[in-house]
């Protein structure tokens, strides 16, 4: 059997050809929208992939491919610069936030915040917990008014000071200028706080929260923290002054049982009036340590005494309403001390300063309204349990008589000038038995007294002419005073102290010093007021100026006498 004809295999170059990956379309490789999300690498590398192998043409893409890598590249950094650019721009076109205070929570999402002086019921962002708002903090409130942040409490805001604790823990706070009180509340800082009236705050920019306790501001630097021991015994020359002192005073703290039974009204306050340098200011610290020492004796109890030293001139200040604010804010304070069982005193040295006489003009404006509120103190609503009004004057005919009648001022009393006995009990005091006396004080105080007092031609200071005729003559005694006696006494020792330096010898205090001493004092003050001040001149020397006629310096006729022109 014959095998069959086998066919003969077709020729490799007969072969039919394959579709070329070179000559077809992108649109056939890929859908359009694949195309579309490829960027011009992608397809750059997609259209070198249908090139065969080692065509000349790769070298050219791979060139081109490096050139569009470059500009791609620079494109997506000004595309980052932009997008930069565009976020700082739409941050400063975007609106300010606004910062309030964040008062009390209404709801799950909303909150009663206070902006501008204004009050909102405002959203909270959901992202901020409502529980970590506390009541005076800070918060940050965006374009529509939506709280998006808390922020911390605020550090700086106006002081006021607190008039009143309401029942439910708000606060009345008085304004400085006599405007209406207003009250606010507390914040979370001060919940548990422990307040009273008189305490300085801090509120927040709004003025609706009280932030902080800053204390009690100036009135503790016109208090002394403790009076010196000053008994009775240490003043002298005032003895009918100390009486009328103790009478006034101690009686109706001592016996209140007495008072009370025969309704004697306690004395209010009381005048302390005369010449320079004879005590006044003494006599006023005297009566609070005497006082306290006075009730712990006969009661058992201690009191501690609370001395307000008030300067006159110092309350005066140029701003409406701050004079008459410190002057309340005297008596509130007294007031408080005395409610917490203090014996509070307050004195006013020169009080003629601020309590004058009232009188039209632009000048005295402050006086008119000064004196004034100082009546309604003395004699206002509030009574003055346990406080002590103490005023000290060179020129009581000065004060307001609106001050001086009875019911605020009750009683005047007259510090005079010492007498002979008088200055040498002075004398005694301060030649104490510590310092090195080269006798007895008692006999150094007698000679220095008697010096001092002595009706000799050289003691001889000025010569008065009375309306009835009569002439007198006043001389160094006349003139005596607790500060002359103290200035003699203290510069007798500087005169003993500069003869031990220069003997380099143990020295005493002699004789011979203090008679130096008060020649050297008066010839220092042997000072003539002028014409037109003889009146007021005669009113700080005990001498009523209505009754003299003349009034003329000694030392011009001892000129005279003695022949020195």
């Amino acid at each position: 059997m014959a095998e069959p004809k086998k066919k003969p295999l077709p020729r490799e170059d007969k072969l039919p050809a394959e579709p070329s990956l070179a000559s077809t379309p992108l649109a056939d490789l890929l859908p359009r929208e694949q195309l579309e999300q490829l960027s011009t690498l992608q397809l750059v590398d997609l259209i070198t992939s249908k090139l065969p192998p080692r065509h000349a043409s790769i070298f050219d893409m791979v060139y081109l491919r490096e050139r569009i890598a470059a500009q791609e590249e620079m494109t997506d950094q000004a595309r980052a610069a932009l997008e930069k650019m565009d976020a700082i721009i739409e941050k400063l076109r975007s609106p300010a936030f606004r910062v309030g205070t964040f008062l009390m929570p209404v709801d799950k999402d909303k909150a009663h915040v206070c902006l501008g002086g204004t009050d909102y019921v405002c959203r909270v962002d959901p992202a901020i917990p409502l529980a970590s708002l506390q009541a005076g903090q800070r918060v940050l409130c965006n374009e529509a008014f939506a709280v998006v942040q808390g922020l911390g409490f605020d550090r700086n805001g106006p002081i006021v000071r607190v008039d009143e604790l309401l029942s439910d823990g708000r606060l009345r706070i008085g304004q400085e200028a006599g405007l209406t009180n207003f009250v606010i509340q507390r914040s979370a800082l001060l919940a548990k706080e422990k307040m009273k009236s008189g305490m300085e705050v801090r509120l927040d920019v709004n003025q609706r929260v009280a932030l902080e306790i800053i204390g009690v501001g100036k009135r503790v630097e016109r208090a002394l923290e403790t009076v010196s021991e000053l008994p009775w015994s240490a003043i002298g020359g005032q003895d009918e002054a100390v009486r009328a002192i103790r009478d006034a005073i101690e009686l109706p703290f001592l016996h209140r049982d007495l008072f009370k039974k025969f309704e004697h009204s306690v004395p209010k306050g009381f005048l302390l009036h005369g010449p320079p340098g004879c005590g006044k200011t003494l006599l006023g610290k005297a009566t609070a340590y005497n006082l306290r020492q006075q009730i712990k004796t006969q009661t058992g109890v201690d009191h501690p005494e609370f001395f307000l030293q008030v300067k006159g001139p110092e309350i005066l200040n140029m701003w409406v309403g701050e004079s008459e604010r410190q002057v309340r804010d005297l008596f509130a304070q007294c007031r408080e001390r005395a409610k917490d069982g203090a014996l509070a005193f307050l004195f006013i040295d020169e009080a003629e300063s601020i309590l004058g006489t009232r009188r039209s003009g632009r000048f005295n404006s402050i006086l008119s309204t000064l004196v004034p509120m100082f009546c309604t103190e003395m004699d206002g609503i509030e009574p003055l349990t346990n406080v002590v009004v103490i005023l000290a004057s060179n020129r009581a005919d000065l004060i307001d008589p609106a001050i001086l009648r009875p019911g605020r001022i009750d009683r005047k009393i007259r510090v005079r000038r010492p007498d002979q006995a008088g200055a040498q009990a002075i004398y005694e005091i301060y030649l104490r038995d510590s310092l090195p006396l080269a006798e007895p004080k008692a006999d150094l105080a007698r000679a220095v007294t008697e010096a001092h007092f002595a009706r000799t031609p050289d003691n001889e200071f000025a010569e008065v002419n009375f309306r009835s005729g009569r002439r007198e003559l006043l001389c160094r005694g006349d003139l005596a005073s607790g500060a002359i006696i103290a200035a003699v006494v203290e510069r007798a020792k500087s005169l003993a102290i500069r003869r031990a330096i220069e003997t380099q010898a143990d020295t005493q205090l002699t004789r011979a010093d203090l008679l130096t001493a008060l020649r050297l004092e008066h010839d220092e003050n042997d000072l003539f007021p002028a014409t037109d001040l003889t009146e007021d001149w005669l009113k700080l020397t005990d001498f009523d100026p209505e009754n003299v006629v003349k009034l003329g310096p000694v030392r011009v006729r001892k000129a005279e006498r003695s022949g020195v022109v």
